[in-house]
């Protein structure tokens, strides 16, 4: 109890920023922490024990993510996406923009699920180019390009939207 107690929060709020609801996040995460229960004879202490539960909940996530995207209809919400007019772009004092975390967050889900999931793990999970390519089964040089065109789509939104 003291491992999940630990884990929890922060293993939730990667399978939510990765299956985009809270209720299926809830889902992978108890299902990961029972695969990891039950697989603990494997875990060989050569990472963090927190390092291998995420590296199951990720994985937990983007499958669980990828068979119910199979399974639904295009929400018209995705579709029709909008930013909301309170997230507006705040200028500092020597005038450059500075975009609060939250629109960043909100203008993430707006994004393609390959470029979603890709800068998730990067700069939100921090894994690296070759972690992120094994996780997503591509290669190297897919990451990184996918990985660069998803920051250059997200720049985009960000702008058209400020």
């Amino acid at each position: 109890m003291e491992i999940y107690n630990r884990y929890y929060k922060a293993m939730y709020n990667i399978a939510n920023r990765i299956v985009k609801n809270p209720a299926e996040a809830e889902d992978v995460m108890q299902e990961s922490f029972l695969n990891a229960f039950t697989k603990l004879h494997t875990f060989k202490g050569e990472v963090a024990f927190g390092a291998w539960l995420k590296r199951i909940v990720v994985n937990n996530s983007i499958y669980h993510y990828n068979k119910e995207k199979r399974n639904r209809a295009v929400d018209l919400d995705e579709i029709m996406y909008k930013v909301e007019d309170n997230d507006e772009v705040a200028l500092d004092s020597n005038g450059f923009a500075e975009l609060k975390a939250q629109k960043v967050m909100e203008t993430m889900k707006s994004l393609k699920d390959n470029y979603r999931v890709s800068l998730t793990l990067h700069l939100i999970e921090g894994y690296d180019y070759d972690e992120i390519s094994e996780i997503m089964n591509i290669s190297y040089a897919n990451c990184r390009t996918t990985i660069s065109r998803a920051k250059q789509s997200l720049r985009k939104k960000l702008t058209v939207n400020a």
